[in-house]
């Protein structure tokens, strides 16, 4: 059983994969929502076989994925099942009123990336 699974842009996905996280990219939401229920076991792959869930704890969503699968979040977190649903600053300028990806890390570790 993993602990974490994240979905996020690329680059993000990556950086996660190079620290022993798994998880899928998504650049559009068809790719968001298929990893979304990938990770826990809501949906079909493009065969039509039933996904079985990861079974992961926490899936980690950066802030550009979550508003792609903000009504199937929304409606999973209701439900109250695992995995808990955490997400993270996307890379690049910060939206209104939230801090950017670089500034929660130098806040955590306190060292700018």
């Amino acid at each position: 059983m993993a602990d974490f699974f994240v979905v996020a842009e690329e680059e993000i996905a990556l950086a996660f994969r190079m620290v022993g996280v798994e998880g899928r990219a998504a650049s559009n939401r068809e790719e968001a929502v298929d990893a979304f229920r990938y990770a826990t076991g809501t949906g079909a792959d493009p065969s039509g076989r039933a996904y079985r869930g990861i079974a992961a704890k926490v899936l980690i969503l950066t802030e550009e994925v979550a508003d792609l699968v903000s009504a199937e979040a929304m409606e999973w977190q209701l439900g109250g099942g695992f995995p808990l649903i955490v997400e993270i600053p996307s890379r690049g300028p910060a939206k209104a009123g939230r801090k950017s990806l670089e500034d929660a890390v130098r806040e955590a570790v306190g060292v700018g990336i």
